[in-house]
């Protein structure tokens, strides 16, 4: 299947220069998403992992079913302020600014392998940050997973670990 067809393209959003990657198109589309979630776990299939580490909330969409198909735990990563227990916290840089993420305490045990997902790698700072979160825990970060890398932003080479990517689209 041709994934790239299922994502909508919207031009000038959230603001004018942007092209935005809308993946509620393939989401939509069962027989897509089923085959999405088989071949974003095929990229990963020689890895072991122990749990799976979804970034608020495209990431969620997409980590939990690979977290179930793997028969792994699912953590979220989220907004501060959207967990109700102790967090570990991580702050990444925007274009104008900063922002935080967070994860319970007690989502990883030391030691384990996890896999970060998310729906897209544009230049690397939140991908960065759950990375920080989850080292910062105890965990073994074998890499991040994304349904689609953004080209020219160069958000791979800001990971510190390797980065498996379904389809690329150019930023």
């Amino acid at each position: 299947m041709d994934f790239k067809e299922k994502i909508r393209s919207i031009k000038d959003y959230p603001k004018e220069g942007i092209t935005f990657r809308d993946i509620t198109t393939l989401l939509k589309d069962g027989e897509a998403f089923r085959e999405a979630i088989d071949a974003m776990k095929d990229l990963v299939k020689d890895e072991a992992i122990d749990k799976v580490v979804g970034i608020e909330a495209r990431g969620f969409i997409l980590g939990a079913p690979l977290a179930y198909d793997l028969g792994v735990g699912f953590v979220p990563i989220r907004k501060p302020g959207k967990l109700p227990a102790d967090t570990h916290s991580a702050e990444y840089e925007l274009e104008y600014g900063s922002d935080t993420v967070e994860m319970h305490v007690d989502a990883i045990e030391k030691g384990e392998k996890v896999l970060i997902v998310d729906d897209l790698l544009a230049t690397g700072g939140t991908g960065s940050a759950a990375v920080e979160i989850c080292k910062n825990a105890g965990a073994d970060v074998i890499g991040c997973l994304v349904l689609i890398e953004l080209d020219g932003l160069n958000g791979r080479d800001k990971m510190p670990v390797p980065v498996y990517s379904l389809m690329e689209f150019p930023a």
